[in-house]
């Protein structure tokens, strides 16, 4: 931790999860020995899609063992999967698997809406509250707001904080620091 910033690491094969389990397994060890907080992960789109299930379950499970009390956050390759079904599945499947986060690899408003109701249901189900993260593609104050929105109409007021909702926008923050200041920054 920086200056109250958490360090977080995208290990597990980034950016496709087509490596062994083996070595998701020493990079999310090793990013967590060098000081990582959190870990991000991609599901193995590859066994989803082909229906093996079990086996993207298994190696979740298995990255979550090695985080430990350390967030695991799952990024769904949400424009491979498609379908609204195949979005809620994949969310529902990783929650259970242990995700504190689910994240989506290409934002839309569609992907979101989908995420956030698994969300729900896992946490009515469970009591557990997962976080989310809309990333990639959230470029201006109106696109941040629209994500904004279906989390608190989705999951209420309590889950607009860092704990459990966060938006993945480099360029949106830039954006943000250029107009506060009056001139081009470009510090993320």
């Amino acid at each position: 931790e920086v200056d109250g910033v958490n360090i977080a690491c995208v290990s597990g094969g980034f950016p496709s999860s087509q490596t062994f389990i083996e070595v998701k397994v020493a990079e999310t060890a090793l990013a967590i020995a060098d000081g990582a907080y959190e870990i991000d992960i991609v599901i193995s789109i590859g066994k989803f899609l082909s229906g093996d299930y079990e086996g993207m379950c298994e190696e979740i499970q298995e990255l979550k063992e090695v985080c430990k009390e350390h967030h695991l956050k799952v990024i769904l390759e949400t424009g491979a999967l498609k379908s609204a079904s195949n979005i809620k599945k994949a969310s529902i499947l990783s929650m259970y698997s242990g995700a504190d986060f689910i994240k989506t690899s290409t934002a839309t408003p569609e992907a979101a809406y989908v995420m956030c109701e698994a969300i729900k249901e896992y946490y009515q189900k469970t009591g557990n509250k997962i976080g989310f993260k809309p990333a990639g593609g959230i470029n201006t104050v109106n696109d941040a707001i629209i994500y904004y929105t279906i989390v608190k109409e989705l999951l209420g007021e309590e889950w607009l904080d860092n704990q459990l909702f966060r938006l993945g926008t480099s360029r949106l923050a830039n954006l943000l620091l250029s107009d506060i200041k009056g001139e081009e920054i470009k510090f993320f």
